[in-house]
């Protein structure tokens, strides 16, 4: 075990696909992100090496820029960072990649000191489908009303308490939740939905966009939506949105982003 004084807390940009992993968290008998990163790290320090993140998604769910903390040797970090960096991803298997790292206080928590998480979904909105990228899109073979959608996400800004949005295994102590940004642009024959809040239930980002593609489609006027929202009871909700579409962008906190590491060798 490394002494306080001997390590350097680094917060790391991880970008990955979800695809190919059982999600963030280590698993027993399958592969996923959380492991990857440490057995790399552990390799690199000659010990194990645990490394917490800012969120953690579930199997076939992406990340663009996950935050993450570790703690690593001061002398072998201060030595050469662009070549602790780059060995670091020569270890990493197919499908992840650390797009930047920085030096933090040892004090900082990649989970308990973030204030925001943003996430996007994606969705393909054409009646036949894309070959290129259908691991990382909804694939929803039919127009949607993205105004309609729009009109209803924005019911979703400000604080509210999401239990209709949860799934049954959420854990959390408080459905108490602050959205910051609920949008829905179309770009062609895609439909990108962004959500900014404090923290999200298990599940929440999927069963909002679930719901919304309940209006997109026609089925639920903007009015249901909002009964659904304001019911507080997952019954009134919609089928969940599957997990491919889905993307971790972005962790904010006091003095950084993951965004803002993307790119940075310290």
């Amino acid at each position: 075990m490394m002494l306080l004084d001997s390590t350097q807390r680094i917060a790391l940009a991880i970008e990955y696909d979800g695809s190919r992993f059982h999600g963030w968290q280590r698993q027993l008998n399958a592969a996923s992100v959380q492991q990857s990163v440490e057995d790399a790290l552990s390799k690199i320090e000659g010990q194990s090496v645990s490394v917490f993140a800012a969120g953690r998604t579930d199997a076939g769910v992406h990340a663009r820029a996950m935050l993450a903390h570790a703690d690593v040797s001061l002398n072998r970090w201060t030595r050469s960072r662009r070549a602790y960096t780059q060995g670091l991803n020569q270890l990493l298997p197919p499908g992840v990649v650390i797009t930047g790292v920085q030096s933090v206080n040892h004090d900082f928590h990649a989970r308990f000191d973030c204030i925001a998480r943003c996430y996007r979904y994606q969705i393909w909105s054409r009646n036949t489908p894309t070959v290129l990228a259908s691991w990382r899109h909804w694939w929803i073979p039919r127009k949607l009303d993205d105004i309609a959608m729009q009109d209803a996400a924005e019911l979703l800004l400000g604080v509210h308490d999401f239990s209709t949005f949860r799934s049954s295994g959420c854990q959390a102590k408080s459905t108490i939740k602050t959205m910051a940004k609920a949008s829905v642009i179309r770009q062609g024959y895609e439909i990108l939905l962004d959500f900014e809040a404090d923290a999200f239930l298990y599940h929440m980002v999927r069963s909002m966009v679930g719901c919304l593609v309940q209006v997109g489609y026609g089925r639920w006027s903007i009015n249901q939506f909002k009964d659904a929202l304001e019911s507080k009871d997952r019954a009134y909700a919609a089928t969940m949105a599957p997990p491919q579409g889905l993307y971790f962008m972005n962790a904010r906190y006091a003095a950084l982003s993951s965004q803002q590491l993307i790119g940075s060798c310290d």
